[in-house]
């Protein structure tokens, strides 16, 4: 596909598509990663809920299934994000994402050592920043995008970073087609990325029992809420989010208590780690102590709801477009679809401007 399709982003990460697959933390292991990046986009490894030593497989499981580009999602807050970053070096992985800003110093790391560098930003004056410390790229994330997000609609922060920036930015919350592709081009974007549209494939890790609940939602049954860990984080309603929502003061604490507990022994993680991680959040992220009690078992909730097939845990991140999801394609399926959906687009445009002249 040449062309308007072939942008910027394409020519950067050396991928034949402009379409990102997110890192997706319990979703976004190596079969995924490796089915997006072969199919032509640009696959990328959720590592944030791995150790060094479960990346280091994954990279070498990705590697064997693929020799495109891919890329891997890290954490700048990790203690051994250095550690992650060396390992990524050595493997001569093509791209390192992140869920927040890197600090200045491991842009410059990862710049020397050949990496591109791209952050998801919620805000334009974010996009700013980042670009004024040498990343090469963005995730512009809108309101409707899944897990952690931002408040701007996406059709608003995509032309606005678009226009701030003079580095591919690639716009994401709310696509899953070829059209929603031309439409973040028009907007000045270089792609798009997707992750719940992707979590929805036959590659994705996810379990068949917990895919059908996700497409079984509608574009309503999805709600933004900070119960879960402090950080606005959109996330399909149930009933553990409901009651986390109409709860307040000490039944919160005691409902988000009673989660971190149980949850605790999973982990494997004794009581005062528990509590040790719970005073650091507290202290970083100005969380209120129920948050701070949830936040300690998040991500093994999410594990739960999401890998362990749990769906009654109650933690389903996604994005407002899974309303709009019926099916489970497989990843080269769904990306040689949208591919065609944005020339059938781009070329009934043409034809109606044909038209009116």
């Amino acid at each position: 596909m040449t062309g308007v399709l072939h942008t910027r982003l394409c020519t950067l990460l050396g991928i034949r598509y402009p379409i990102v697959q997110t890192g997706m933390g319990w979703v976004s292991g190596a079969r995924l990663t490796a089915a997006t990046s072969e199919a032509g986009g640009l696959g990328i490894l959720g590592s944030a809920t791995m150790s060094v030593a479960e990346l280091q497989a994954a990279i070498v499981r990705i590697k064997q299934r693929t020799d495109k580009p891919f890329g891997v999602n890290l954490r700048s807050d990790q203690p051994d994000v250095n550690t992650r970053v060396e390992l990524m070096i050595r493997e001569r992985v093509k791209v390192a994402s992140f869920a927040q800003a890197p600090k200045k110093e491991l842009i410059a790391k990862l710049k020397d050592a050949g990496i591109v560098t791209m952050p998801t930003i919620g805000a334009r004056r974010h996009a700013e920043k980042v670009a004024e410390w040498g990343v090469d790229a963005v995730i512009a994330q809108g309101h409707e995008g899944g897990g952690h997000t931002g408040a701007v609609p996406t059709t608003l922060l995509l032309p606005q970073v678009a226009a701030a920036v003079d580095i591919p930015v690639v716009g994401a919350g709310g696509f899953s087609d070829g059209r929603g592709l031309v439409a973040a081009l028009a907007y000045g974007a270089s792609g798009i990325a997707m992750g719940t549209r992707f979590l929805l494939t036959r590659e994705s890790h996810v379990p068949d029992a917990v895919k059908q609940r996700y497409l079984k939602s509608s574009v309503t049954d999805t709600v933004v809420t900070r119960a879960v860990d402090g950080y606005p984080q959109r996330v399909i309603r149930t009933d553990v989010i409901e009651k986390l929502e109409q709860s307040s003061g000490v039944v919160r604490w005691l409902r988000a208590l009673r989660y971190a507990l149980a949850f605790r022994a999973a982990t494997g993680a004794s009581f005062g780690e528990l509590v040790k991680e719970g005073l650091s959040m507290k202290k970083s992220q100005e969380l209120t102590w129920s948050q701070v009690a949830m936040a300690a078992c998040a991500p093994m909730m999410t594990k739960a709801s999401m890998v362990d097939g749990r769906a009654e845990v109650g933690i389903l991140p996604t994005g407002q477009v899974v309303g709009l999801i019926e099916e489970l394609p497989s990843v080269e399926e769904l990306i040689e679809r949208i591919m065609r959906e944005a020339a059938a687009t781009l070329a009934r445009l043409a034809d109606v401007e044909g038209k009116a002249a």
